[in-house]
């Protein structure tokens, strides 16, 4: 990207993702980013191996603390390498590293704060790209249930595919959120409290054996957990109860 002033750092939050790691850092377009860390979450597969040869900057964790605190790691560790903007590449090449310069120029033109990459351009491609239906249709009411609670009119917020700025991450407090999948979500109530402005644009939807993906069990529990969240929102948006993890950082 021309004209970049910017630090920006790549994250990826890794678990056995050793067979697509070199496959996703080569698709990084050259010069869009200035480093690339890589935290592994105690894999069972070489991802330390291949990311060390690649010359990446790596933080394994001694055991698997959950998707959640990995990019509690990732984020922690990106501002202390300097990042003026993080943006969060899974490593599993479910979503297309060449939009990384365009999630994180439109922050660095200070148009958004944060940029998602939304999987969901019509239903047909979401579902010819392996989407499950069940997800597709959850995908759906939760995130036009989140838009109407929130205030926000995202494409959908279920995407990992995610880029902050550093204001962002140091305002809210994301340490206090889940170390477990739903993390996502409450960064996102988090950003809409801060009044942070957060933007999308498209990216194809990729399913594939490789590709990360949480079962049926592990999704209804995520779903209930996102309930939950908004039910916090309203609660400390209406003075009703405070929540600590809604508290902006001093």
């Amino acid at each position: 990207m021309e004209n970049k002033k910017s630090k920006v750092v790549v994250v990826m939050p890794a678990y056995n993702a050793a067979q697509t790691l070199k496959q996703t850092l080569d698709a990084i377009p050259e010069g869009s980013c200035d480093e690339v860390l890589l935290v592994d979450d105690n894999s069972n597969d070489d991802t330390v191996k291949v990311a060390k040869e690649l010359g990446l900057k790596v933080i394994k964790h001694d055991k698997n603390m959950g998707y959640g605190a990995n990019q509690k790691t990732c984020y922690k560790t990106a501002l202390e390498m300097g990042a003026d903007i993080v943006v969060m590449v899974h490593p599993d090449y479910q979503y297309d590293p060449r939009l990384v310069p365009f999630l994180a120029g439109l922050i660095e033109q200070d148009i958004c704060d944060v940029m998602f990459a939304n999987r969901i351009r019509t239903r047909k491609e979401a579902l010819k790209g392996g989407m499950p239906f069940y997800k597709y249709f959850f995908n759906r009411c939760l995130t036009i249930l989140e838009n109407v609670v929130l205030g926000l009119n995202l494409g959908e917020y279920h995407t990992g595919y995610r880029a902050y700025s550093r204001k962002v991450l140091e305002t809210i407090n994301f340490e206090a959120n889940s170390d477990d999948f739903v993390f996502d979500q409450h960064i996102v109530v988090q950003m809409a409290l801060a009044g942070f402005r957060i933007g999308d644009i498209p990216v194809p939807t990729k399913y594939f054996a490789e590709a990360s993906s949480i079962n049926f069990k592990r999704s209804v529990q995520y779903g209930l957990g996102i309930l939950w969240i908004l039910v916090k929102y309203i609660l400390h948006k209406w003075n009703i109860v405070k929540y600590r993890q809604f508290e902006i950082k001093k």
